[in-house]
């Protein structure tokens, strides 16, 4: 039986977004949903710890995806609805996240955990305690700049969900072929840096290449329906 109950794999209409507060242990999370009509999957995907859901490729996310029976929640972790400039630790952003999830249940899908950056890390941590269907990694920072000795894999490798890590080729925090082998698939994101930007000497635009990323996700999870 196909992983998310087998809907036609087919362009579907988008209703109206909606903003919701949600009290977690580690303070007020904001979700902003994208709902699909007819969906049969959500993704709750967060953000990084030196941003927001204004990333462009969390609203490409959300733009694309509903048009593919996905539900889209984008959260904000209670440090950012705070209004600081800096975020937690690891352990305070697993809260946060933890929080939220049964306001996700509640949909009655399949939720694919995910995140860029650190929210990815969070995606990566919690994925098999809170029964995450999938993860989808955006950015996954495998190490910080210059110092790959202080690797992450461990996180990445333990999700123990299908993951899908979508990364830029020139991320300093981890370019795509120092990821190293295991249960996961990656799409590279060519030129991209940790916020996949494009240098303009680039042989893609900065269109081109957010498109890449939706692409990559809408056939990963067309790959999932299909198991």
């Amino acid at each position: 039986m196909p992983l998310f109950g087998g809907r036609p794999y087919e362009d579907g209409p988008v209703t109206q977004t909606k903003t919701e507060t949600v009290d977690t242990d580690a303070g007020q999370a904001r979700i902003t949903w994208h709902p699909a009509k007819k969906a049969d999957l959500l993704l709750a995907v967060s953000h990084g710890a030196g941003g927001g859901i204004e990333a462009r490729d969390l609203q490409a996310i959300a733009a694309e995806l509903p048009r593919h029976h996905v539900t889209v929640a984008l959260v904000e972790q209670p440090w950012r609805v705070a209004g600081k400039k800096v975020a937690p630790a690891p352990k305070t952003l697993d809260v946060g996240w933890r929080g939220i999830w049964p306001v996700l249940e509640k949909r009655k899908l399949p939720v694919v955990s995910g995140g860029r950056s650190a929210g990815a890390r969070v995606a990566c941590r919690t994925a098999q305690e809170l029964g995450a269907a999938a993860v989808l990694a955006l950015s996954f920072p495998l190490h910080p700049p210059g110092k790959p000795e202080k690797s992450r894999a461990e996180e990445l490798l333990g999700a123990g969900v299908p993951t899908l890590v979508v990364q830029g080729g020139n991320d300093p925090f981890g370019r795509p072929a120092e990821f190293p082998e295991g249960p996961y698939d990656l799409t590279e994101i060519p030129y991209g840096d940790h916020g996949f930007a494009v240098p303009k000497r680039a042989g893609i635009t900065q269109d081109e290449a957010v498109a890449r990323i939706t692409q990559g996700i809408v056939e990963w999870i067309k790959r999932l329906r299909e198991c």
